[in-house]
This record gives C-alpha cells, sequence and structure tokens, in this order.
C-alpha cells in the first residue's frame, strides 16, 4: 500500500466534522480529495464502482437512504453522479441529529443543481482543497511557521539547500500527489496529462457545453502569459490575437474562464483594501493565478530548463508556486490571501489576512539581493501608506524568496524566508 502523506487539510477535516452534520470537500482533480476523506472515514460508498454504479444510481432514485446507512461518519465517493443524495443526506442529518455523519467528495465537475432543493446551510460544511504544498511534499523543511510570524519572533532560523534547478523542477512538477514520489521524467509528464484533460474534456463538462479545442487552448497559455498579474477579459482577449493570429471577444473568454473556475483549474485572488493615509485610488481588479504552477508552464508547453533559460518567467510560475502554499497555509490559520495594487503603481504580491484582524505582508521575489531589497522597499513604503488609527498594523512583513539559502529577519524587522522553509 503506498504511503499516505498528511495533508495541512487532515486536521480542519476532522474539525469541521466536529462542528457540522456532513462535509463536502471541494477541489481540482488529482489534488487528493478522496485519499484524505478516506482516512478518516469508518465506511465508504464508492457510486462509480463498475461493479455496482447502475445499482448505485438506481437506488440513488428509489430509495436513497439505504445507500446512507453505515458506520460514520460515512464517505459518499462521487456523489454528484446522483444528485438526489443531497437532499437525503440533509435530510438524515436532521433527522439523526448527530455531527461528523458524512463526507461527500467527487469530480471537480459540478453537480447538476436541478435535483437539488435544499441548499444545505446549516448542516454542511464546505471544505476546499489543492494541490500539495512543499511541505506536505516533503520539499520544505517546515523550519519557519507561517502561524508564528503573526507573533512577530525575534529570531527566525531556517536553512534551504534548493538550487535554481530543483526549484524549476517543483515548479514543473507541480503538487499533484500521484507525481511527487515518482522519477522526473515521468513526474513532469503528469502536469501535461492533467493539462491535456482541461482542455480535451473537463472545461466542456463543467457547463455542459463543448468548446472550440484552438481558443480552449490559447486561452490557457494567454493566461499562463499573466500570471500573478490584473488582467482583464478584453486584455487576455487582445493577448490571444496578438500572439496566435487568431481572435477571441471577451465575452467568449468570460464564458471559458468560469468554467475554468468551476472546475477549480483556475483560482485567481481577490484584492485587498486597507485603510490608507494616501487619498490614491486602490485597484480592485482580481489578480489571475492557475491553482497550481504546473499547469502554468504545461500550457505553454515548457519545463524546468525552459525556465531556468528565461528567469523573469520562471519568476512570475515561482510567484504560482508560492501564492498556492500560502493559501493553503493560511486556510489552516483561519485565513485567507489578497493582493494589493493601487493606482499609482505601489504593488504588494500577497496579504495573508486572518479573522481577528491581523494581517501579513509578502513579497515573492526568485532570488538574489537586487530583487529581495526591491521587495524590503516595496514592503515598507506600504507599511508608511498604512492608517493604523483605522486599522491594525502588520503583524509581519517577509519577503518569500526561491535560492536564499537562509531564513532570517533584518535588523528593520522585516523576514527574509525562502519557500522551502515555510509550513503553516
Amino acid at each position: 500500500m503506498k504511503k499516505y502523506r498528511k495533508r495541512i487539510v487532515d486536521e480542519i477535516l476532522a474539525e469541521k466534522l466536529e462542528g457540522k452534520g456532513a462535509v463536502l470537500i471541494e477541489g481540482p482533480k488529482w489534488c487528493g480529495k478522496t485519499t484524505t476523506a478516506e482516512q478518516i472515514a469508518s465506511s465508504i460508498l464508492y457510486m462509480d464502482d463498475p461493479q455496482t454504479v447502475e445499482q448505485n444510481q438506481a437506488m440513488a432514485s428509489m430509495n436513497p437512504k439505504k445507500l446512507l446507512e453505515g458506520q460514520t461518519p460515512r464517505l459518499i465517493d462521487e456523489w454528484q453522479l446522483a444528485p438526489k443524495l443531497w437532499d437525503a443526506i440533509r435530510f438524515e442529518v436532521d433527522h439523526r441529529d448527530e455531527l461528523g455523519q458524512f463526507i461527500l467528495t467527487g469530480s471537480s465537475v459540478p453537480a447538476d443543481t436541478k435535483e437539488i432543493t435544499h441548499s444545505g446551510t446549516g448542516r454542511f460544511s464546505w471544505l476546499s482543497m489543492r494541490p500539495m504544498t512543499l511541505y506536505e511534499s516533503e520539499d520544505s523543511n517546515g523550519e519557519v511557521s507561517l502561524r508564528s510570524l503573526f507573533q512577530s519572533p525575534e529570531i527566525v532560523e531556517g536553512l534551504s539547500n534548493v538550487d535554481i534547478d530543483r526549484l524549476a523542477f517543483l515548479i514543473c512538477r507541480g503538487g499533484w500527489p500521484r507525481a511527487i514520489d515518482m522519477k522526473e521524467k515521468i513526474a513532469l509528464n503528469q502536469a501535461f496529462d492533467y493539462y491535456d484533460a482541461v482542455v480535451h474534456s473537463d472545461i466542456n463538462r463543467a457547463d455542459g457545453v463543448t468548446k472550440d479545442l484552438a481558443r480552449v487552448e490559447r486561452l490557457m497559455r494567454s493566461l499562463s502569459r499573466n500570471q500573478g498579474q490584473q488582467v482583464g477579459n478584453a486584455a487576455i482577449a487582445a493577448d490571444i490575437g496578438a500572439n496566435e493570429d487568431a481572435s477571441i471577444n471577451q465575452e467568449t473568454v468570460a464564458s471559458y474562464i468560469s468554467a475554468l473556475k468551476k472546475i477549480f483549474v483556475v483560482e485567481d485572488m481577490p484584492a485587498w483594501n486597507p485603510n490608507l493615509r494616501s487619498q490614491t485610488a486602490i485597484r480592485t481588479s482580481d489578480t489571475r493565478y492557475f491553482v497550481d504552477p504546473s499547469i502554468a508552464t504545461a500550457s505553454l508547453g515548457i519545463g524546468p530548463n525552459d525556465l531556468i533559460a528565461d528567469l523573469k518567467t520562471m519568476g512570475f510560475m515561482f510567484e504560482t508556486m508560492c501564492v498556492r502554499d500560502l493559501r493553503v497555509y493560511a486556510e489552516a490559520l483561519g485565513g485567507n490571501v489578497a493582493h494589493f495594487r493601487n493606482k499609482a503603481g505601489l504593488e504588494c504580491d500577497a496579504v495573508v489576512h486572518l479573522r481577528n484582524g491581523s494581517y501579513g505582508l509578502i513579497e515573492i521575489k526568485l532570488g538574489g539581493e537586487k530583487l529581495i531589497e526591491e521587495g524590503v522597499a516595496t514592503l515598507k513604503k506600504l507599511h508608511d501608506l498604512i492608517d493604523t488609527d483605522k486599522m491594525k498594523a502588520p503583524s509581519f512583513m517577509m519577503v518569500l524568496t526561491g535560492t536564499t539559502p537562509y531564513a532570517y529577519r533584518r535588523e528593520d524587522g522585516i523576514y527574509i524566508v525562502p519557500i522551502t522553509c515555510l509550513r503553516n
């Protein structure tokens, strides 16, 4: 049996089951939803088991309660094959009047909501999963805790021996659980297989609309070129036309991106809106990101050597990887990740904001003293703009790096931390 690598959401799932009757785990295909749920489930129903799938669907129509019998928490995998199960589970949760009864997992393709009559409010809790962070795949030693930074420690220590070649590989391999223990060449192929599944099938299944394959491919390449950028649909349409000798209107772009969001391939980052002393307007557009950097590299048809030959592109892909990890770490702390940019051009790559109002400012830099100093200067400028009479001062400021060998706190209080030393 293959070893199960612990996931950060393991504890979150256990906590949610203590507070709700059912938990729905959502996220991109191949990110490990079912495997994670299997670790805590006391009984399991695989709706798509080839030997019983027809009987399962028939029973879901005639007597769904029968499918819900079993030790709890009971995992219903691929539940969306029989959307009527949603209302049946809601009914069971109400009448059993007990917590931690069901876990629902399934394909990233949305269920047909026409057969669902109740939202599940008060009975269901939702849990987002993403591909593995570097800490979960054991590519980060975790010597620096994001949680601890909110306590503003005087000393931060960590050592990273990951060079630029390994970093480029980690970006292109991505956080797909099955790829983690594979040989490097085979592991890199997993992202290309994922990309092929998205453009040939999954994007069409997201909304039941067959899309033009060439247009999907061009859109994916454009989104890859614009990772970490605040670009609208009109700009993406123009980028596609300028680079591919073919045009696409922004309405089509919007519908395609909507489909990619439904299957959790695209996860744009919202804007952060702090109280500022300055009257400079804040840009509120979302920032474009794939849920994993390997989707971007696969869309462009590039690998680790290509990234090393083009460090500017590598910097954008590195940022996408850092955002993936920060989102997972922040969620474990009850927080989220946002982006700041004002009309004057001042920009902060990531703001980790907790429910209690505490927040940390983060600049992401691939490496090199010059880039780190640029990140430090940006953090200081933003810090000086924040009106601390109306909101808290930042709990910490950090430059998150790729090739820096050490984690440390500077004399000015700003932390320098390699991503391969970070954990939640």
